[in-house]
């Protein structure tokens, strides 16, 4: 192992006592084995990357490209043919719904008109593919979390014009705090035992999975990855051929930060190359700084555009290293390491990385409940061919802030609380805490807030226009 050298006398036999545990779980496979010791040696070992604040440098418009600036596509449904036979859509499967209070993958979630993220994916694919008599086939990373659920509802599809294709992220053991042992080898035989260790794992397991070679001998040459809850990573046509014609091996989309985005990694040029500053990475002195929207203007979308070709050549050569994210939890009381790696900080091993300052529209998560009520409520309307697209009767550039209270957490109770969702074309902020229920047919404008105090209840009744008020009880209404 090349980083062994590197290590102290403790921690060489740490880990050498690590490796003789991890060869013994027979639950995952050789490639997982060495991918995790890999992963702890260069933990160990500490080559996390300090960033030298004075290096870093704004990128320019050639490193991040405009988006207004790219050419457009040629009109000839022929070669917008050509230009899609290239590419693979992957979303980002591996997350559960359980923040939201939903039990199995959170893709599954209703978003709008009783039609779930995946549902969403899928017509959207399908139009393209019926559009231009094209392809473009639909790959699902899971992890062993949403696997056997995922197996089960691709088989709706079964019918569709799409080629759907699932693999599985890595599965690695939890680390023990105390002896630096795995957690399987502790008689903890269940699922909390393991953990997938974040998405930057999408380029070695596309590759072991087998994916990747089945895909590059399709002729496919762009994966566009993107997470399963964001409704504006559609397929972008203007991006893939910028990509195509510039060789760029890499692209990430960004867009402007607003003050809600001021955790967001950030692009940067650092000796020369383009790289991804995640606010872990900023020393203390520092964070203040990289919250400004002033020198740190774009964040990570993590809408990514990725040439096969180059993963299966960096994969080969053990060459994507990038910064190790710690991520320390509890199991059943017991102190347990997960560590993990992002897709986006891999930017900077690929050849001609861009990024691509994108329009905000092309960043819509759906993260909990408040963002569940923008996109079923009329500030967006769902087209025919699946795509969640702002109304324009809002005039306001950026959406209204919303915050919901404990009680509207769960997705079921959120839904159960709004007998139908208000209008909030003309809304600027809404504040809810409470025991709060809302009538059907309800409008709400400008700034509202409604308190409902400890042990009384409030409901809104149908019908009702409420603007720029504050309701702490229903003598306000």
């Amino acid at each position: 192992m090349a980083t062994a050298a590197t290590l102290s006398a403790a921690d060489s036999e740490k880990l050498s006592k690590l490796q003789s545990a991890v060869s013994g779980l027979n639950q995952i496979s050789d490639n997982e084995k060495s991918g995790f010791i890999n992963l702890v040696s260069r933990y160990l070992s500490g080559e996390a990357q300090h960033v030298d604040w004075s290096k870093i440098k704004t990128p320019t418009d050639d490193v991040v490209v405009p988006y207004d600036t790219l050419a457009s596509v040629p009109e000839d449904p022929a070669q917008t043919k050509q230009l899609l036979d290239k590419l693979v859509v992957l979303k980002l499967n591996g997350g559960l719904g359980t923040t939201m209070g939903c039990t199995g993958p959170k893709s599954v979630i209703e978003v709008r008109n009783g039609l779930t993220f995946l549902d969403l994916i899928v017509i959207q694919i399908e139009n393209l593919n019926k559009k231009y008599g094209c392809s473009v086939p639909l790959l699902l990373m899971n992890s062993f979390n949403t696997h056997d659920d995922t197996l089960k509802i691709v088989e709706k599809y079964a019918k569709s014009n799409i080629e759907i294709h699932t693999f599985n992220q890595s599965q690695y053991p939890r680390l023990v705090v105390e002896d630096f042992m795995p957690l399987p080898c502790k008689g903890n035989t269940g699922k909390d035992a393991w953990y997938p260790p974040g998405h930057g794992d999408v380029f070695p397991s596309l590759m072991n999975s087998g994916k990747l070679d089945a895909l590059l001998s399709q002729g496919k040459e762009y994966v566009f990855v993107a997470n399963s809850d964001n409704l504006g990573a559609v397929v972008d046509l203007k991006i893939l051929n910028h990509l195509i014609h510039n060789k760029n091996e890499y692209c990430m989309e960004v867009t402007p930060k607003t003050l809600a985005d001021v955790k967001g990694g950030t692009l940067i040029s650092y000796e020369g190359r383009v790289q991804l500053l995640e606010i872990a990475q900023v020393p203390d002195e520092h964070v203040n700084e990289f919250k400004s929207i002033e020198k740190f203007k774009i964040f990570n979308t993590n809408n990514l555009w990725v040439n096969l070709k180059a993963i299966k050549r960096l994969v080969e050569e053990n060459a994507l290293k990038m910064e190790i994210i710690p991520n320390p939890k509890e199991v059943d009381g017991v102190k347990v390491l997960q560590l993990e790696t992002a897709a986006g900080a891999a930017i900077r091993f690929f050849d001609r990385a861009i990024g691509i300052n994108v329009p905000r529209s092309r960043f819509l998560p759906v993260k909990a409940t408040s963002d569940l009520l923008l996109v079923q409520s009329d500030l967006y309307n769902l087209s025919d061919d699946g795509y969640v697209v702002r109304n324009p009767a809002r005039t306001n550039p950026s959406n209204p802030a919303i915050e919901l209270g404990p009680e509207f957490k769960k997705v079921a109770n959120f839904l159960s609380r709004f007998k139908s969702i208000p209008s909030i074309v003309e809304l600027d902020s809404l504040k809810v805490s409470g025991d709060v229920w809302f009538g059907a047919g309800i409008t709400l404008k400008g700034k509202v807030t409604v308190t409902a105090k400890s042990g009384a209840k409030i409901e809104i009744p149908d019908g009702v226009v409420i603007a720029n008020k504050d309701i702490n009880g229903p003598e306000d209404i």
